[in-house]
């Protein structure tokens, strides 16, 4: 597959950090572990899932931020309260109706949850979401925007909803 079609590709299944396509990313990326490291990935089981450019990519990592809400075991508080808050703004951001400043908000929670669980489980979780936030910023903010440019065009609002948004 062309680089210039693939959008973000994940090692090892997605408890892993993204690694876009791209001069720079991908497309020098040693698929070994030190390799990964560099890029801030990890190569785990060495596994990879590839998704191009037709993928939503803020959607699919929605979706699986749910998988992790709904596998947890909730026994520690860092899975059992930020997993579903996880899903539930990825979600939102997803349709573009977040906030800006949520972003780096999701950003802090995968930092308080990596680290802080009884198990791995709650570095799989956050590691994906941390490599979104790192590399797909603008394609979130981009949704953001048109969410409320739509949402003003629509109630006469004159920039009321952008104002809240930011």
């Amino acid at each position: 597959m062309p680089w210039r079609r693939v959008w973000p590709y994940i090692k090892r299944g997605f408890p892993q950090a993204l690694v876009p396509a791209g001069k720079d990313q991908a497309d020098s990326l040693l698929m070994d572990f030190d390799g990964c490291r560099d890029k801030k990935s990890a190569l785990g089981t060495a596994a990879v899932i590839v998704m191009d450019k037709s993928t939503d990519i803020v959607r699919a990592m929605a979706r699986i931020s749910y998988f992790y809400k709904h596998e947890s075991c909730g026994q520690c508080t860092p899975c059992r309260e930020g997993m579903g808050w996880m899903w539930r703004v990825l979600t939102r951001m997803a349709e573009g109706r977040a906030q800006k400043r949520e972003i780096d908000m999701l950003m802090q929670v995968t930092q308080q949850i990596e680290g802080h669980t009884i198990c791995a489980f709650g570095d799989g979780a956050a590691w994906p979401l941390q490599g979104l936030l790192r590399h797909f910023r603008p394609e979130i903010e981009r949704r953001i925007d048109e969410y409320t440019r739509n949402a003003d065009a629509h109630s006469g609002s004159n920039g009321a909803v952008r104002e809240a948004a930011e």
